[in-house]
């Protein structure tokens, strides 16, 4: 078994305060080789209105293709925890996210798609992608259907 560099991985950890106290970790891809496709979503992903302070909701997924690196899943759940007491608009929060995984795995490419419920009666989709997709990479929809309300 492969000695990891990883603090929160089998500990007991608490939840950040804020993204700034937040540590993403990243760990060595064994199939650093290929190229491939890896997703992550979070239909439960809250913040903070930086104006009003109430909760914001929003279902992210978060497409990457990995490099030397994988975001190290346990790290990255704290991280999106670190934003519910957040506050900051909804495309500031999606594209922060995406950056902060591109700074620590160094992706081939990655996409975010943040789909953000409905307050004030306007959802915000926000989108952000570090550029166009590898040739050859799979890439499936995200399968996040537009908000048509309930009924």
């Amino acid at each position: 078994m492969t000695e990891l560099s990883v603090t929160q991985l089998g500990q007991t950890v608490s939840a950040p305060d804020s993204p700034e106290a937040a540590v993403l970790e990243a760990v060595p891809n064994p199939q650093s080789d290929v190229l491939y496709l890896a997703r992550f979503v979070a239909p439960e992903f809250t913040s903070l209105c930086p104006v009003t302070g109430q909760p914001d909701f929003a279902h992210l997924v978060i497409d990457y293709a990995p490099g030397d690196w994988l975001i190290e899943s346990k790290s990255l759940k704290l991280y999106l925890t670190s934003f519910r007491n957040h506050g900051s608009f909804h495309e500031d929060c999606t594209v922060k996210v995406g950056r902060k995984i591109v700074e620590v795995a160094k992706p081939r490419w990655l996409r975010i798609g943040g789909y953000w419920y409905p307050r004030g009666g306007i959802p915000i989709d926000v989108f952000w992608q570090t550029g166009p997709a590898p040739e050859g990479l799979w890439v499936p929809e995200q399968g996040v259907p537009a908000y048509r309300g309930r009924g």
